[in-house]
């Protein structure tokens, strides 16, 4: 009896290691979506502020543009130093 314990209990360990690893890579992946998604934003933030900075002249025909421009870089962090 003491070799079919000893089997069930490297059995148990297994499973509980596999369960780990299940886990940990559970984990590994919802931080892989969060990250992929900042840069999505990231990717979409550079996209806005060039066009932003094209169209400039376009806000500043319109009233109220100016302010709305504004709003814009602010809201999608574009730094325009003009």
């Amino acid at each position: 009896m003491e070799l079919l314990e000893i089997y069930i209990l490297n059995l148990l360990i297994t499973v509980a290691m596999f369960l780990v690893l299940i886990f940990r890579a559970w984990v590994e992946f919802r931080n892989y979506r969060i990250i992929w998604k900042e840069l999505e934003w990231r990717r979409t933030y550079e996209v806005v502020g060039r066009v932003l900075k094209a169209e400039r002249e376009m806000f500043s025909g319109v009233e109220g543009g100016q302010e709305l421009y504004k709003l814009l870089c602010e809201m999608f962090k574009v730094n325009d130093r003009k």
